[in-house]
């Protein structure tokens, strides 16, 4: 089954004993606590992990207004961003910014921005698939079933998912050398 949003809800219904839905809009309480609960979880989880399928960079425009205080210039922001996770000119980090009232400012001419975005849910890999599912799930649990125990417990197996999820997507790139470490260069 490809992955969208509907089939990751009914995974997510499943696991917690519920029926499936067919439609997010079919009327029932689940497609009613899915559509809802949905967008916010799936962009949360998104959010808290630079995962590698997740995360992109882009050179940004500089806007023609300057801030009003602190920073130089201002640039448009992608409108697919979730998350900052570093700025700089070329490399992508190493540039001091803030993000103010929907524009990045910098003292810079020229910014490139990592950044954490909304991916397709096709996109998703199956470890991050099944983390999602195992949140949804405890989110989707006191709505529809209103036992608090059960939905702690679910909330218990959700964040080891999570665990087990940010450990397969950290594997999947070479691991970051340690640079400009003052110990490091005294010896020699």
């Amino acid at each position: 089954m490809a992955l969208s949003a509907l089939a990751l809800c009914s995974r997510a219904l499943l696991k917690l004993g519920a029926q499936p839905i067919a439609s997010l809009e079919e009327g029932t309480a689940e497609a009613e606590v899915a559509a809802n609960l949905y967008p916010g979880t799936r962009d949360a989880l998104l959010s808290c992990h630079p995962w590698s399928f997740a995360t992109g960079q882009m050179a940004l425009n500089r806007l023609a207004a300057s801030p009003v205080a602190d920073m130089a210039n201002a640039f448009q922001l992608p409108p697919d961003l979730l998350r900052a996770i570093s700025a700089g000119s070329g490399r992508g980090r190493g540039v001091i910014y803030r993000i103010h009232e929907g524009r990045l400012h910098a003292d810079a001419f020229q910014v490139t921005l990592t950044y954490v975005f909304r991916p397709e849910e096709s996109a998703f890999p199956a470890f991050f698939a099944a983390a999602l599912v195992a949140r949804l799930a405890a989110e989707f649990c006191l709505p529809l079933t209103e036992s608090a125990t059960r939905a702690e417990m679910l909330h218990r197996i959700a964040e080891a998912e999570l665990r087990q999820a940010r450990l397969a997507d950290s594997q999947q790139a070479t691991p970051k050398a340690i640079q400009d470490f003052p110990l490091l260069g005294v010896r020699g």
